[in-house]
Order: C-alpha cells, then sequence, then structure tokens
C-alpha cells in the first residue's frame, strides 16, 4: 500500500533555498577571505592563518579550506533560514548584512578566541578588521541569494509561460 506525504510549498523550498544559499556563502567566502587575507591586524600576520589555527596550523591554504567549509555551512543555513525573506536584493543585502554581523558575534568574538585562548568578546584591532570581513560576506552572500533567487524564478516563469 503506498502512502502519500503532503508538503507545503514553504517545505519543499527550503532545500532549493539551501543549495541557493550553498552558493551565496561561498561568493561570500570568497569574499571575505580576500579581505583576510590582506588584513594583517595583529604582529603582521594574515587572518586567514589565524582561521588555520582552530585546527592548530599557520597555514594559508588550509585556513582558506576552514573558513570556506564554514562560509558554505553559513551559507546554506543562510538560505534554509531566511532564503523567503531575500527573494529581492534590498532585504537580502539587509538581512546579509545583519547574518554576518551575528556570526561575527557568534564566530569572531566567542568561538575562534575561546579555542584559541585568547579573550571572547574583545573589542580590538583583530576583531574590528573581522567585523569588516564578516560585513562583507553578509553582504555578498545576501546578493548573491537574491540574485540567483531572481534568475531562477524568471527562468520558471519563462518555463510555464
Amino acid at each position: 500500500m503506498a502512502t502519500t506525504v503532503q508538503a507545503s510549498p514553504k517545505t519543499v523550498a527550503i532545500p532549493v533555498h539551501a543549495v541557493w544559499g550553498a552558493a551565496a556563502g561561498l561568493v561570500g567566502g570568497i569574499g571575505m577571505g580576500i579581505w583576510m587575507s590582506v588584513s594583517r591586524p595583529m604582529m603582521d600576520t594574515a587572518m586567514i592563518t589565524m582561521v588555520a589555527g582552530l585546527l592548530g596550523s599557520t597555514n594559508a591554504f588550509a585556513g582558506w579550506l576552514i573558513h570556506l567549509a564554514i562560509a558554505l555551512f553559513a551559507g546554506i543555513t543562510f538560505g534554509a533560514l531566511l532564503g523567503p525573506f531575500a527573494q529581492r536584493i534590498a532585504p537580502a543585502v539587509v538581512l546579509g548584512l545583519a547574518y554576518g554581523a551575528v556570526w561575527w558575534s557568534v564566530g569572531a568574538l566567542w568561538i575562534m578566541p575561546a579555542n584559541m585562548g585568547m579573550p571572547v568578546f574583545e573589542w580590538n584591532d583583530v576583531t574590528s578588521s573581522s567585523l569588516g570581513a564578516h560585513l562583507v560576506f553578509g553582504l555578498l552572500a545576501g546578493g548573491t541569494f537574491a540574485c540567483i533567487a531572481q534568475a531562477m524564478g524568471k527562468r520558471t516563469d519563462q518555463a510555464r509561460g
């Protein structure tokens, strides 16, 4: 006997938004990674190598891999949670900037310093530069998400019409 499962259109959209968010997270992650590769707020050390320190490395390539994995996760989460509200550019950019600030608060002010034996929730040259990097992530991720949503919406509309 076959059972039919009913799903609301909002629930069905979550995986699609997560995929769009993954792409948007990688775009935001690349922009943020460039910022972190050139920003040296502490002892002439690039921020991307500080990310590598999460796994006990000082290698910039390892820092990029770790950073892009986090950006991918953050993008998927953005799409799944905020995708329905980020279909147009203005709301997506505002949500992206707020989302970047949340990740800065949780990741750069709390998790990363706690993992590295540094003081948490401290304002200094590293955390201020990191705020800029996280806002770049949010701006690019939100904007990219909206562009993908609009392009896919037009594509689906053309297929219907």
